[in-house]
């Protein structure tokens, strides 16, 4: 490619980093690629919410202490998992999942956690496939706001284009409040002309596109397409933004803004997080949106707790060689990470739609690509599922697709457990099969996700 190529494209990269960064990405009929035909939505417009949080966290958990070892409604929370006892009815914790093309490549399984999708085995770059987010975005998503909120306490976005480009995350809490909730700084009619030279430009960029793409090599065309992916989302992030212009953002209480938008600092976790799940809350509560991802804390230097006196990362914590202090560390971190879940599901049964609490409407799921971090096992991962019971789930039980093959648990043998982390026990238990259910509880017109083997129907009533 010559210099005067580079130029336009380095030129319309910047455009496009500037270019309303922070709204989701709704895929509009007229956007969609032909791939898609495989995922058809719903035709007529969603009737009542049926909403999805996504919460990631990295590198596993300390498997030994983590286990929940019987199956089914008797049995008893794990140490880490304690606080989640009085959610008892809403909460299904599960074990045994694996995404099969992921097994034994530990690089990027925080990206492919929605998607399933095949990863270098590298660690290399690679083209990812649509999040299961993005399909309920598209359905649920139809009469909010924002079709999906994309947010990050720390790391980056779990969500993925039908393209398979990563859609940005938000990790600022002021913007996310700002961008729900806030007073716009501009009038209507200056907002109306920016997003009208917005247009304009992308108008130029598609047009120029056509006349470079036939002098290009195919791997430069797969670069071009790859941005041109990006046009498109600008466009309809345009689109989108100009449909909503006239239509006022949720009043919310003074208490409420006055708390939302305080100052916090890294430091103060607890409360860092727990801001965040404030601002779901809300975003749901007013139905903002319907679909959140959300990623607490980065694989690779993230996860660090102060307040507990961790000062490691869970990167750190994870490759712990068996030091019984750094597992009584990690130890002590999942349980503080359960906990701010725990918060998230108090805050969620607290807001009432139509006489039941708002999480009834809610599906939320919590989890990790990673199950054992220090030889990067990929099996048996930690999976939470909890809320949803008017979206068709039957909670209270621990499903488990390990004990009907191995008879019992046995923890003290950490190698052998461990080899249940590395190892899927049950070819068939894909967290595909997970997110399959979810997608269908949605009302997402599907039959397969990815290598999904069909839903999990021991969870639904």
């Amino acid at each position: 490619m010559n210099i005067q190529r580079q130029n336009w494209l380095l030129d319309r990269r910047h455009f496009l980093r500037g270019a309303g960064a922070f709204m989701a990405l709704p895929l509009l009929d007229c956007m969609r690629p032909t791939r898609a035909a495989a995922y058809a939505v719903a035709a007529d417009k969603v009737s009542k919410p049926k909403r999805s949080v996504f919460l990631y966290i990295p590198n596993g958990v300390n498997t030994l202490t983590w286990q929940i070892e019987k199956a089914g409604a008797d049995f008893k929370f794990s140490a880490p998992m304690q606080s989640l006892e009085k959610h008892r009815a809403d909460v299904t914790p599960i074990s045994g999942l694996h995404h099969p093309m992921v097994l034994g490549k530990h690089h990027n399984c925080d990206r492919v956690w929605l998607t399933g999708a095949n990863v270098p085995g590298d660690g290399g770059a690679f083209r990812n496939t649509v999040s299961a987010d993005q399909l309920m975005a598209e359905v649920q998503g139809q009469s909010t706001r924002f079709a999906s909120l994309e947010l990050a306490i720390e790391g980056h976005s779990l969500a993925w284009s039908r393209d398979g480009i990563q859609i940005p995350a938000e990790r600022n809490s002021r913007n996310i409040f700002n961008m729900l909730f806030g007073v716009e700084r501009e009038s209507k009619s200056e907002i109306s002309r920016r997003l009208g030279r917005r247009r304009s430009i992308l108008d130029v960029v598609a047009s120029d596109a056509k006349r470079v793409t036939r002098k290009l090599g195919s791997e430069d065309r797969t670069k071009l397409d790859e941005y041109l992916t990006a046009v498109r989302q600008v466009e309809v992030r345009t689109e989108r933004a100009e449909a909503w212009l006239n239509i006022p953002k949720p009043k919310i209480a003074a208490a409420d803004e006055a708390r939302l938008t305080r100052k916090l600092e890294m430091t103060q976790v607890r409360e860092y997080h727990r801001l965040f799940y404030d601002l779901m809350v809300l975003a749901l509560r007013t139905d903002s949106t319907r679909v959140i991802t959300c990623m607490i804390c980065s694989e690779s230097n993230g996860g660090a707790i102060p307040d507990i006196g961790i000062s490691q990362t869970r990167h750190g914590l994870s490759h712990h060689n068996g030091d019984p202090e750094q597992l009584r560390r990690l130890t002590e971190t999942d349980t503080f990470l359960i906990e701010q879940l725990s918060y998230f599901l108090d805050q969620l049964k607290a807001q009432q739609e139509e006489g039941r609490p708002l999480l009834d409407s809610t599906q939320v799921l919590w989890g990790s690509g990673m199950a054992y971090g220090h030889s990067h096992g990929n099996a048996n991962l930690p999976t939470l599922l909890a809320g949803g019971r008017a979206l068709g789930y039957r909670h209270g039980q621990h499903v488990d697709f390990n004990l009907p093959k191995i008879g019992k648990y046995n923890v003290a043998d950490t190698s052998g457990h461990y080899r249940i982390c590395s190892r899927p026990v049950d070819d068939h238990a894909r967290l595909s099969n997970l997110l399959l259910t979810m997608l269908q509880r949605s009302d997402v017109k599907t039959e397969q996700f990815q290598d999904s083997l069909g839903p999990i129907s021991k969870m639904l009533v």
